[in-house]
């Protein structure tokens, strides 16, 4: 009788490592909510955060008021008109006998006037100037800003991508440990095999299960970020087409260092802000020169609201042109420590762009060693795939042949699990990777 039952519980653990060995391996989907969620292409991810991102937005703003500066700017080359009007009172009508009234005790005047500068030590070209830069270095800015929110939009998009695919990857893993431990125990309880074998299998669902808590949480952060970026809910479902595809580096490191050296945003900001500092330098010599205005006045006076002449008002309409030129002699040095300053801020701005020229050669050359990395693992992982496909199939024949143990079949599972999250990580890594070449180099990427 004790042999039947021994045989029968033999035969359930056989049946249950073939049916744990024939589990067909798919990643992880999104649960079904009921409702049809909005499915988000990678063109579709870019475009949503670029029409929602509030950092965009400033940037245009920053346009908007640059370019509002600059008008005002202009304005400096025009006349100024200008207008008054004045009431006196004295405490009483002063008069003589042969002149009449000379000071009458209300005095109304009406004052209209237009000034035209006619030269201010350069500094109103320079300004104009200047604010031209600004206005061109806010569209730069912009720019900037664009590819910075389409690199993360790739970056958010394909984080997600990866992030599902590891946890359905671990999830599969789980589920093959617990049967496996469900045999392990099927074995120790016929005494088939030792109390360690048993406590082993137990001991690695138990990581297998941390690490797809792990997983879970890497998701539901990636989602998070995904939904912060495109300014959705940051609990939003989040369900992208996959892309599996991808396209190889054609060209070497010199191509895309040249590249990032004649096609970089930020380089080409560095060296408008360069002239922006020059031109300040300018602005500060301005007190150097005399400052030339010219000036035409009418004059319109009364001794009643309505300016119109009256007794003690001796010319009621009268005018004059004058040109003046102003100019500081001595300030203590004001305008010499002024150039000064001007003069190292157009150093630093050199030494900056210099900085920055070093900065992208780097940031280009981690880019594209990462890319190449991702793209040869990438290549290596996917001839693994079919070897540990290959060893699951094997192990599946000789456990049929009594020659292997459960345990070898489970064995080349967690293999084959293994290598597909190794095969998932090169993939997406070399898009994000890639997506961050494009960015060192100021394009928007291919893909």
């Amino acid at each position: 009788m004790s042999i039947n039952i021994k045989v029968k519980n033999m035969l359930s653990a056989h049946l249950v490592v073939l049916f744990v060995s024939g589990i067909i391996f798919y990643p992880a989907g999104a649960a079904y909510s009921g409702e049809t969620p909005e499915v988000f292409t990678l063109e579709q991810t870019i475009q949503t955060a670029l029409k929602n991102n509030i950092e965009l937005q400033r940037a245009k703003e920053d346009i908007n008021a640059a370019a509002a500066s600059k008008n005002a700017s202009r304005a400096n080359f025009l006349p100024v008109f200008t207008a008054s009007y004045q009431y006196k009172h004295s405490y009483e009508e002063i008069s003589s006998p042969l002149l009449g009234i000379t000071t009458p005790e209300n005095d109304y005047l009406f004052a209209a006037s237009i000034t035209q500068p006619l030269f201010a030590g350069f500094s109103i070209i320079n300004s104009y100037k200047l604010a031209g830069l600004g206005l061109d270095a806010a569209g730069l800015n912009e720019k900037i800003t664009r590819l910075e929110i389409i690199y993360r939009a790739n970056k958010a998009y394909f984080s997600v991508l990866k992030a599902l695919k590891i946890e359905g990857v671990l999830q599969e893993t789980v589920e093959q440990r617990s049967a496996h431990e469900n045999v392990a125990k099927t074995f120790y309880e016929v005494g088939m095999t030792p109390l360690n074998d048993l406590l082993k299998s137990q001991v690695e669902l138990a990581n297998s299960r941390q690490e797809l808590t792990i997983a879970k949480n890497n998701l539901e952060y990636a989602k998070s970020d995904f939904n912060t970026l495109l300014r959705r809910p940051i609990n939003a479902s989040v369900d992208l087409v996959d892309i599996l595809k991808y396209a190889p580096l054609t060209n070497e490191l010199d191509y895309y260092l040249a590249l990032a050296q004649k096609n970089r945003l930020e380089i080409k900001l560095a060296e408008m802000q360069i002239e922006m500092a020059e031109k300040e330098l300018a602005l500060a010599k301005k007190d150097y020169f005399p400052t030339v205005t010219l000036t035409g006045t009418r004059y319109q006076r009364g001794t009643d609201w309505d300016v119109d002449g009256g007794d003690g008002i001796s010319d009621p309409n009268s005018w004059n042109i004058s040109a003046i030129a102003s100019w500081n002699i001595w300030e203590w040095g004001k305008t010499c420590f002024g150039t000064k300053e001007k003069k190292s801020r157009l150093l630093q701005a050199k030494f900056k762009k210099d900085e920055l020229a070093d900065k992208i050669s780097l940031e280009v050359k981690q880019s594209f060693l990462k890319t190449k990395e991702s793209e040869n693992n990438i290549l290596t992982v996917q001839k693994a795939i079919e070897q540990a496909k290959e060893n699951l199939r094997i192990s599946q024949e000789r456990y049929k042949e009594q020659i292997a143990t459960s345990t070898d079949v489970l064995d080349a599972q967690t293999l084959l699990s293994r290598t597909m999250t190794n095969y998932y990580n090169a993939l997406y890594d070399f898009k994000i990777s890639k997506a961050s070449l494009y960015r060192a180099i100021s394009m928007e990427p291919e893909e």
